[in-house]
């Protein structure tokens, strides 16, 4: 099993799996933008030998600056973090919630962030059949909205990669709930404007904004994300923090790939040239591709007899090709997977090994 730690991106995990050394594998199991990381990380990693021997600045003062800049919001509106997983933590922790809400599929995190504290979970099971958009259960979700409840939504969600419209969650809001909504990966929504609530979450006590800053920069090796919110709310996160939790490294490299504009705009220009054909092509080998608003796609394999997920995976990996088996998403079945959407040769390179698997199966049926 790929996923032996929950997450996709384990290299390790797959040369034990497959025999194979890691850099022979095509990884579409984690979602990174394929175009990085800029050219301003490698600069950034040269520059640091002249800094490693300081204590990183506690309060994060600069990224905390350009941030703040960039989204037009007051420095004390963001806390930095080592990653979005630290801010998961820190703001259930910070909350405690009577009861928290999740529209499954999403995250494991967030319910696992929860169960930590002894908190209880209700899951609301999005429907397949309506393309997983969290508006069809509007009004489930405001039955539950009352003081002490904690919605806990993906926007674009992981792993369908739908939006969450904004009036939802305002209304949420307005019924006294609290919601957490984690855009990790909205750098790459060309919308962002229209759907982002980073500014709405410095205005309301009750609505937090978490962001990544390892997705579209491609830098997971470096933990890195921040969230946004009221700064009053904040400071109770702010308070569960461990000293220095944002290495020096961290704090060198996010200032810098906030200057990479002319990589941003090669990142839309990508994304929005291969996301549709991959979505093509994959329909075109019997694949149903659910639609989504971000780098990568929830995909329905065809109905073979004796192929599922984890066969499928398998299979894949012994190719020298990664994919997630969606399956361990709770609220999906064995027929799930979900796959990055890379550059177009890498995305070829995908769509062969489906090909050669998805056709191996069927004849092996018919002998």
């Amino acid at each position: 099993m790929l996923e032996r730690y929950g997450h996709g991106g384990d290299l390790r995990t797959a040369e034990e799996s497959f025999g194979l050394p890691a850099d022979r594998f095509t990884d579409f199991s984690s979602n990174m933008n394929p175009l990085g990381p800029p050219p301003s990380v490698k600069q950034a990693l040269a520059a640091y030998a002249d800094i490693i021997g300081q204590y990183p600045d506690p309060a994060v003062r600069g990224l905390r600056r350009k941030l703040a800049m960039r989204h037009q919001l007051g420095e004390h509106a963001i806390v930095i973090g080592n990653g979005a997983a630290e801010l998961i933590d820190l703001v259930v922790r910070a909350i405690r919630p009577r009861l928290t809400v999740l529209a499954i599929p999403c995250f494991d995190e967030y319910g696992d962030a929860v169960r930590k504290i002894g908190g209880a979970v209700k899951e609301i099971v999005l429907s397949a059949e309506r393309d997983f958009e969290l508006e069809h259960e509007f009004d489930r979700l405001c039955d539950l909205a009352e003081p002490g409840t904690l919605f806990m939504l993906g926007s674009p969600n992981n792993p369908t990669g739908r939006l969450v419209e904004p009036g939802l969650v305002m209304r949420l809001i307005e019924l006294g709930a609290s919601v957490v909504v984690d855009e990790a990966f909205m750098d790459f929504v060309p919308e962002e404007a229209a759907y982002s609530l980073i500014h709405e979450a410095s205005r309301h006590e009750r609505l937090f904004v978490i962001r990544s800053m390892t997705k579209f920069y491609s830098i997971p090796g470096i933990r890195l994300g921040y969230i946004a919110g009221n700064p009053k709310a904040l400071s109770g996160i702010r308070r569960l923090q461990v000293p220095w939790s944002v290495n020096s490294l961290a704090q060198l490299i996010g200032e810098a790939v906030l200057e990479e504009t002319e990589f941003a705009g090669r990142t839309m220009e990508w994304l929005l040239l291969d996301r549709p054909w991959l979505i093509s092509e994959l329909e075109a080998l019997g694949f149903r591709v659910f639609p989504s608003s971000a780098n990568y796609l929830l995909v329905r394999i065809p109905g073979e007899p004796g192929m599922s997920a984890s066969k499928l995976q398998l299979e894949m990996g012994k190719l020298g090709v990664l994919i997630r088996d969606a399956s361990r998403f709770p609220g999906l079945d064995h027929t799930y997977i979900r796959v990055a959407v890379k550059r177009r040769e890498q995305n070829v390179i995908l769509l062969q090994a489906l090909e050669k698997c998805i056709g191996r199966r069927a004849r092996e049926q018919r002998i």
